[in-house]
C-alpha cells in the first residue's frame, strides 16, 4: 500500500524586495535557481512581508503625526504613539486595548494585534513598519496570473501572516489572501470511518496550508519567504477569497 505524502519546498536566495518588484517573476526565477520547476497543482505560499514591500506598504514612523487618541492609547499600553496611529488608520475598530496589547478588527475583517503592522524583517531600524496588503486576494491573483504567464502552469497562491490565537500561547501562520483554491474541505453530511454522519466538521484548508508552510519559512533570519507545497488535496475555486473565511460577527461568542 502506497503512503500518502506532502512535499514542502522552501525557496532560498530571495533578494531584499523593493517597491515595484515583480513577485511572480521573482518566484519563478528563484525556484529555478533552487532547481525547482513549478508544476500544475502546486500551492505557492508567499509571506505577506514581501508582498507588502513590493506594493509599497511600508511606512516611516518619523513621518507620522499621532492623534490625541493615539497618544492616549500609547501611554496606556506603553507603545509608540506613532505606531498606534498607524494601527488606528489600518483598522475598522479597536476591540481591546489592555495589558500592552492592542487587538483590532482590520479593514479586511481580520482580528489581530496591531492590525498586522510590524517592524520585523523590514530594514532593522524599527522606525519603518510594514502594513498588510490593501487587498491580499487581489495580490494573490496577480502573483498567480504572473506565474502562469511565465510558466504556463496553473498553481494556487496563498498569502500568509502570523497571528496569535485566543487562549493559546504562541503565534501561527494564517492565510490572509488566496487565489485558485476553495478555502474549506467540508465533511458535513459525510460518514466517518464508523459510519457516523458528521454534522459540523469543516476544515479550513488554506489555514492548514499556511501553518504547514511556516515550519519551513520561520520568523527570523531564515530568509525563506516563499514555499512550494505539493501533494495537498484541495478543490479548485476561481472565485473564493478571504471573505469566506472571516466569521460573520453575529456568530462571535466572545465580544
Amino acid at each position: 500500500m502506497c503512503c500518502t505524502r506532502i512535499e514542502i519546498i522552501g525557496l532560498k536566495g530571495f533578494p531584499d524586495v523593493k517597491k515595484g518588484d515583480d513577485i511572480g517573476k521573482l518566484i519563478v526565477e528563484i525556484a529555478r535557481k533552487n532547481g525547482v520547476e513549478l508544476m500544475d497543482g502546486d500551492v505557492v505560499i508567499v509571506a505577506q512581508k514581501i508582498v507588502s514591500k513590493a506594493e509599497g506598504r511600508i511606512v516611516d514612523l518619523d513621518k507620522i503625526v499621532p492623534s490625541k487618541t493615539a497618544y492616549e492609547l500609547g501611554e496606556k499600553l506603553g507603545k509608540d504613539p506613532r505606531l498606534v496611529e498607524v494601527v488606528l488608520r489600518e483598522c475598522r475598530e479597536v476591540l481591546k486595548a489592555e495589558s500592552g496589547h492592542l487587538i483590532v478588527l482590520t479593514r479586511h475583517g481580520l482580528v489581530c494585534a496591531n492590525a498586522g503592522v510590524d517592524a520585523s524583517n523590514v530594514d532593522g531600524s524599527g522606525i519603518r513598519v510594514s502594513l498588510l496588503p490593501i487587498d491580499p486576494d487581489e495580490s494573490a491573483r496577480r502573483i498567480r496570473k504572473r506565474i502562469r504567464e511565465l510558466t504556463g502552469k496553473n498553481v494556487v497562491v496563498v498569502i500568509t501572516d502570523t497571528f496569535g490565537r485566543p487562549f493559546r500561547e504562541g503565534v501561527v501562520n494564517f492565510a490572509i489572501g488566496f487565489s485558485g483554491i476553495a478555502p474549506f474541505r467540508d465533511y458535513i453530511g459525510k460518514p466517518d470511518r464508523y459510519g457516523y454522519i458528521m454534522r459540523v466538521t469543516r476544515v479550513c484548508v488554506v489555514d492548514e496550508i499556511a501553518a504547514a508552510a511556516e515550519l519551513i519559512m520561520g520568523q527570523g533570519g531564515e530568509g525563506i519567504p516563499v514555499v512550494i507545497m505539493r501533494g495537498v488535496k484541495f478543490d479548485w475555486d476561481e472565485k473564493a477569497g478571504l471573505e469566506q473565511v472571516i466569521m460573520n460577527r453575529s456568530k462571535w461568542l466572545f465580544r
